[in-house]
């Protein structure tokens, strides 16, 4: 039996989920500008993807386009929100509202896409009691009670390092689902939880990695 194009159950590769999310934003540009229709190639050619890889990766959830027209923007980017599960409302919370946590709270982008965050959690007593967006900073005393009455579809972590891990397994208990974790540390969580990693130096080492990569290409040229 087959569900959207792919066996019941069967798992989504990595990549393909990686790119969902790339395709959502330009697909959004292009129905901003007013562009109706879009070939593989064109669509992979602004994204620096193959055509086939991008037929490939929509074919995990049905069928799209039409030999000879391409695709829809509007439809195919409907389509996508519908799988990324865009056409939702989710509740969030941030844990640690130092410089970092104020920007995450800051990005109006998130609340535009049904992404809102509703308690703000530190230890620091400076902030907490302060506003930040219009939420009331809390002190992280106050989490586990919170967990208790409301429901968090994600959770955001921007502490520090020695913080991290126990406020996961806090989270874990409470059975939040998922952590979307901007702190440094690699955490260890329940099965039933999912974990998005986002270290920037990271991004950083493998952005320097290329520049020096690409001026040693140029140097042996």
């Amino acid at each position: 039996m087959t569900v959207k194009g792919r066996e019941k159950g069967g798992a989504v590769p990595q990549g393909v989920v990686g790119r969902l999310p790339i395709y959502f934003r330009y697909l959004s540009e292009l129905e901003h500008q007013g562009i109706e229709r879009i070939s593989s190639a064109q669509l992979g050619k602004a994204l620096d993807f193959t055509a086939a890889q991008i037929r490939s990766d929509l074919s995990y959830f049905g069928s799209f386009g039409q030999q000879g027209y391409g695709y829809n923007v509007q439809d195919l980017l409907k389509q996508v929100r519908l799988i990324l599960g865009l056409n939702k409302n989710y509740s969030m919370i941030l844990i640690g509202a130092g410089n970092l946590g104020k920007a995450i709270a800051c990005y109006s982008g998130f609340k535009m896409q049904g992404f809102e965050i509703n308690a703000i959690f530190d230890i620091d007593p400076h902030l907490v009691g302060n506003f930040l967006e219009g939420t009331t900073i809390q002190h992280v005393d106050k989490l586990e009670d919170y967990l208790k009455e409301n429901h968090v579809d994600v959770a955001i972590l921007a502490t520090p390092k020695n913080a991290s891990q126990s406020m996961a397994d806090l989270l874990g208990k409470s059975d939040v689902e998922s952590i979307w974790n901007f702190s440094p540390a690699h955490l260890t969580v329940p099965d039933n939880v999912i974990v998005e990693n986002i270290h920037l130096t990271d991004s950083l080492y493998g952005l320097v990695f290329r520049l020096n990569e690409n001026r040693e290409i140029r140097k042996q040229g």
